[in-house]
């Protein structure tokens, strides 16, 4: 199995439990739970595709994602009736899911022979949209657009640059890791520190 492949669906068992997760005390049943891991773990790819042209889409072309993010919503809500998750925890699985879905999103624009630069632009979203879809749905502020949460597309955007700088000058395992720990550890770093960019303010 190539590493593309590895990461495609980890990305997408780490997303659909980070979309699934916000369900919690919304009153949402076991179909509820599902379509919101499902939106989270397909809807950036599932976007960039539509954008870029690239049919079938990634998970009509592979059903086995729609099962994998499925299986991972049933395992997560059996999970929670017996152990209760902490805020942390969503953060972690939604940080995880940004990063490698960040560099899903570049890996595969550079492979259509996009340019880097629309490349990049297609990683941060393939990484953010899911999530603002979720939120939306579950009639939240997207993550991506909350002042209290730090460097979220700000992360995307740095791992999927990095993604892209080195994409063909080095061992391709490498630039997955370089791009997949840009993005985490940004992230990771910015939730432990509260760091955050500077707001806009008008006189």
């Amino acid at each position: 199995m190539s590493i593309q492949r590895v990461v495609e669906h980890v990305a997408t068992a780490v997303a659909a439990v980070a979309g699934a997760l916000p369900g919690r005390g919304k009153s949402i049943d076991l179909f509820g739970v599902i379509v919101l891991a499902q939106v989270t773990a397909l809807g950036g790819g599932t976007l960039r595709d539509v954008i870029l042209d690239a049919r079938p889409v990634f998970w009509v072309a592979d059903p086995s994602y729609v099962l994998t993010a499925t299986l991972s919503a049933m395992v997560l809500f059996v999970a929670a009736r017996f152990w209760r998750m902490p805020e942390k925890f969503l953060l972690l699985a939604d940080a995880g899911g940004l990063a490698l879905f960040t560099a899903l999103g570049v890996h595969k624009s550079l492979a259509l022979g996009v340019s880097p630069l629309v490349s990049v632009a297609m990683g941060v979203m393939t990484g953010v949209a899911g999530g603002i879809i979720r939120d939306v749905l579950t009639r939240e502020i997207p993550l991506v657009f909350r002042h209290e949460v730090t460097l979220y597309a700000t992360a995307s955007f740095c791992g999927a640059s990095v993604y892209a700088a080195l994409y063909g000058l080095i061992d391709g395992s490498t630039v997955w890791a370089l791009g997949i720990a840009t993005t985490l550890l940004i992230r990771l770093a910015a939730i432990q520190w509260k760091l955050k960019l500077p707001l806009f303010h008008a006189k």
